[in-house]
């Protein structure tokens, strides 16, 4: 990204930022929190905020973003996205023993968000209809919900029958555990919850990964709501599936055993979860 179209970009996100936050002095509807890889994604994450930017609606948010992985001495500049109208939060290495990073990087700014009510999304996600969205969450909230969640798909797949493959057992399994297990199918790219509650599964242990908050929130008495519309879906990035029948036997073997693990609700310490002893999945 060049600097002019850089300048442009921002210009444009802290007017219509302004505008979603509504008056500061007033806690938000809900505030969005935002991951952020540092060597990876800091142009990409401008997308999705320019989508959650074109709301329409008459609620308010904040956009939290949870900037990490990158040196200690060569941190990000991050000026612009401040001045856009960001909340930020920069942290080298958030990433803890026994947690998935990706749910580690969303802590820090869920403990820092202004409202009670959570949104979360990834950096590379795309966000088609982003006022039937926010809305649709901050309704459930309002009608009793603790936690609420949305279709996930992807786009940037590759052509490929392997990955096509892929794409079918990942959506099969999903709908598996939902419809018949009443297993609340919970992706990092796309929830909200309540922040007290996620907070409190998570201090007591029973958080490591995206994939058990909706079985923990649910376990522990929280009401779990989900749509499956297309007009409510998000769309993850499928840039990392890069195919071959080897890679998705390998896949298909490691989800199984991944969730046999991991979905099971109790408390949790960090040796007994071998998948996240390093730093990067």
């Amino acid at each position: 990204m060049s600097p002019p179209v850089a300048t442009e970009v921002f210009d444009r996100l802290g007017a219509e930022l302004a505008r979603l936050r509504g008056d500061p002095g007033e806690p938000p509807d809900a505030s969005i929190v935002i991951p952020v890889n540092a060597q990876a994604d800091l142009e990409n994450v401008l997308d999705v905020v320019g989508e959650i930017a074109r709301y329409k609606g008459r609620r308010t948010f904040e956009v939290n973003l949870v900037v990490n992985n990158y040196p200690p001495e060569e941190p990000p500049a991050l000026d612009a996205y401040e001045a856009a109208g960001m909340r930020l939060v920069s942290i080298p290495s958030v990433w803890r023993v026994g947690e998935a990073v990706c749910l580690s990087a969303r802590i820090p700014g869920i403990r820092s968000a202004s409202a009670e009510r959570i949104i979360v999304f990834d950096a590379d996600c795309r966000i088609p209809n982003p006022t039937l969205l926010l809305d649709w969450y901050v309704d459930q909230f309002e009608r009793g919900a603790t936690l609420a969640y949305t279709r996930v798909g992807f786009f940037d797949l590759r052509p490929l029958w392997s990955v096509r493959a892929r794409m079918f057992a990942h959506h099969g399994s999903r709908s598996i555990k939902r419809v018949l297990l009443r297993i609340p199918t919970t992706a990092g790219a796309n929830y909200a919850v309540d922040r007290r509650a996620f907070l409190r599964a998570y201090e007591q242990g029973f958080l490591v990964d995206d994939l058990n908050v909706g079985p923990a929130v649910k376990a522990l008495g929280g009401r779990v709501v989900y749509s499956g519309s297309r007009r409510l879906q998000i769309l993850a990035s499928g840039r990392r599936f890069r195919g071959g029948w080897l890679k998705l036997v390998r896949y298909l073997r490691y989800r199984l055993l991944y969730n046999l693990r991991l979905l099971p609700v109790r408390a949790r310490k960090p040796p007994e979860t071998p998948y996240h002893q390093k730093p990067l999945r």
